[in-house]
């Protein structure tokens, strides 16, 4: 028998958990944002790596000092990931690593994603069509009313609402999606040991009845003042886009229209009374180009084609947000009409309703630009 001289290497299977706990070690690590964090991803190739590195390897990192070096061989601690690990177990916590399949897929495509979030409830397809509602702290009930209002427009038409769990705006735009049934996530900047403002305990169990609370904070975060404008960009970057009701122009709100704008998010604002401090962030918006809205239709009208199809239902795919208000029969004729240009003759036949009622259905699809006609009797759906 011959000996082989160069057998082949020994395949080792990924280990999902080792993986996790190593995501987890670096997470709990002080100062280690994460840009930086994926400038070392790309150094040493993976978490392992990193952990495994010196600090002088680390330092070779831009952006690495001495100080965020020796953070990270003396705090990525396995132990403290393994009580880490436990204490989300244990409050039903899901943990999502960045770039797995349970990863919302917009989130991953903004510049700064987290590493790892935790989510607390669940997390469906269905949840990238969402909307962010933000606004102002100190809110008049006419802010209050509005944020109700359009929640519960947008929950109905099955958009998820996004929010900060903070007081007022936010708020209210929690409890219309939870009142019209719908879904909502709070995106929270403080760990899930830790709901903040304390007041909100029961509403946070609310939410993660019909969705779910997030963070990309260690279970047990404390309130800091950082911490809030950065969870800010997680709100834009679930969401299709950002509405802005009452936001004074010092409005922590108005870094989340910033985010937006910079993840290519679509920015919406409502107006509010012109000698109201508390809506003069939002009329400052609508005057530097952000879309002015007053209920949902201005909003889902407004959204172009979605990156990717989304599967709303096992019989339902949605490529444009604007799908979501047709009635049953125009949604009927528009599953008929495909992305490859289709026989208006054929959608006819295939509809088995009276020509006149498909054709007049088809001039409103195409109003809402929905689809296209072509020359020849044909059609074609954006």
């Amino acid at each position: 028998m011959v000996k082989e001289l160069f057998p082949e290497p020994e395949v080792v299977s990924p280990d999902p958990e080792r993986e996790l706990l190593d995501v987890v070690r670096l997470n709990l690590v002080p100062g280690l944002g994460p840009r930086t964090y994926q400038l070392l991803l790309e150094y040493f190739g993976s978490p392992r790596g990193i952990l495994q590195a010196s600090v002088s390897q680390l330092q070779s990192v831009r952006n690495v000092g001495p100080k965020l070096a020796m953070s990270l061989v003396t705090h990525g601690t396995e132990s403290a990931a393994r009580d880490e690990l436990e204490r989300a177990r244990k409050a039903g916590v899901t943990l999502h690593v960045r770039d797995t399949a349970s990863y919302p897929p917009a989130l991953g495509r903004i510049p700064d994603p987290p590493t790892l979030i935790y989510c607390k409830g669940t997390l469906i397809e269905a949840d990238a069509l969402s909307i962010g509602v933000v606004g102002s702290r100190h809110c008049t009930n006419y802010g209050r009313q509005q944020t109700n209002r359009l929640a519960q427009a947008l929950a109905r038409v099955g958009i998820t609402v996004i929010s900060g769990l903070a007081r007022g705006i936010d708020a209210e735009a929690h409890k219309g999606a939870i009142e019209a049934g719908g879904r909502t996530i709070a995106v929270c900047a403080t760990g899930l040991n830790t709901i903040y403002p304390p007041e909100h305990l029961e509403l946070s169990t609310a939410i993660t009845r019909q969705g779910c609370l997030m963070t990309e904070s260690p279970m047990d975060q404390t309130p800091k003042s950082g911490l809030f404008p950065q969870r800010n960009r997680i709100i834009s970057g679930l969401s299709l886009g950002v509405v802005l009701i009452e936001a004074g122009r010092s409005s922590g709100a108005l870094h989340t229209a910033r985010h937006a704008m910079e993840q290519n998010r679509e920015v919406f604002a409502m107006p509010g009374r012109v000698d109201s401090e508390s809506s003069l962030g939002c009329l400052d918006l609508i005057r530097d180009g952000a879309t002015l809205i007053r209920d949902v239709d201005d909003v889902l009208s407004a959204l172009g084609p979605l990156v990717a199809p989304v599967k709303r239902t096992p019989t339902e795919t949605v490529r444009m947000p604007a799908e979501l208000t047709l009635s049953d029969q125009e949604r009927t004729i528009l599953n008929l009409v495909s992305a490859e240009s289709t026989a208006i003759d054929e959608v006819i036949r295939a509809a088995n309703i009276e020509a006149s009622r498909v054709l007049s259905t088809l001039t409103v699809l195409e109003m809402k630009r929905l689809v296209r006609r072509l020359p020849g009797g044909f059609i074609v759906r954006y």
